[in-house]
């Protein structure tokens, strides 16, 4: 019985396999619009596809960063300046993407701008300093998405929504930072069964602690920065540009046959991930031991 239980979950992996790389035909006609893109993943997205000839309409926070970004592309992406908190810039943007996509319509929009700081106990916060995280994080994705829904479902395209790890399991220390997230998973799945008539699929992408701190490499610590700046290049890799926008964020985008969330980075897969299905207790225990202590913070 075993060999027939392992045989068919053989043949499904290997129909799951071919299924994923199946890709979406006619790329260079689509397009596809990122948010946060002065750095990080959105940065490192907005180059790969750039790569692969689609038409890409980045979404920058700052001029220095959208010309920055212009500086290591070709001349179809194009940026514009984009605050996920203020409404009219949603607006504004969503205008100016509309004039160029026409009546194709969006066939891509990636949620990626969001900061993760502070990530402290949460009796050291105010409720203003989680309304800033939750504002970018989760309300201004909500805007964004709500905003560019028409210009999708015309192409009957793809929502790509970046959340974490940490919107599965939420460690002590975390801060606004795992509340927003898990806010991101929720809206995430009801939007996916929303837009699942109109043809439109919608992805999230978990990347573990590791990945995300390293696409935020200009806020960490002074230690965490020097360990990374002494890692090889192979480790470098591995958990940035190829690993995370080349597979999870591209895949979503590019291949007939989006997977609904992908886990991105080992620890993401084979620690997170497994203890978000443990008895409560269990990652009660383990959380304790790698999350932030209060005399450790200090």
């Amino acid at each position: 019985m075993w060999l027939y239980l392992v045989v068919l979950l053989g043949l499904w992996n290997l129909l799951r396999l071919f299924r994923e790389r199946k890709v979406v035909s006619h790329l260079q006609d689509k397009h596809v619009f990122i948010t946060g893109c002065d750095s990080g993943f959105g940065n490192l997205l907005a180059r790969q596809l750039d790569r692969r000839g689609m038409r890409v309409l980045a979404a920058c926070l700052t001029e220095n960063g959208a010309e920055e970004l212009r500086s290591k592309t070709s001349d179809r992406l194009e940026t514009v300046i984009l605050d996920v908190t203020k409404t009219e810039s949603i607006v504004a943007a969503t205008q100016w993407v509309k004039e160029r996509v026409g009546n194709r319509g969006l066939w891509g929009l990636v949620n990626n701008a969001g900061i993760c700081i502070p990530l402290v106990p949460n009796e050291w916060l105010k409720k203003e300093d989680f309304a800033k995280v939750l504002d970018v994080n989760l309300l201004g994705m909500i805007d964004v998405t709500l905003s560019m829904l028409p210009l999708v479902r015309k192409a009957r395209g793809r929502v790509v929504n970046v959340s974490s790890i940490m919107g599965r399991v939420s460690f002590s220390g975390g801060g606004p930072y795992p509340i927003s997230k898990y806010g991101v998973e929720a809206f995430s799945d009801s939007l996916r069964r929303e837009l699942s008539y109109f043809g439109v699929k919608v992805a999230i992408i978990e990347p573990g602690f590791f990945i995300t701190a390293m696409a935020n490499s200009d806020r960490l610590s002074s230690n965490m920065k020097m360990l990374w700046d002494q890692a090889s290049s192979e480790v470098k890799e591995i958990y940035g540009e190829n690993f995370l926008a080349s597979y999870c964020m591209e895949h979503a985008l590019t291949s007939c046959h989006p997977r609904t969330r992908y886990s991105a980075g080992w620890d993401a897969k084979l620690f997170y991930l497994p203890m978000s299905y443990l008895p409560t207790f269990l990652v009660d225990a383990m959380t304790y031991w790698i999350s932030i202590k209060p005399d450790k913070a200090l």
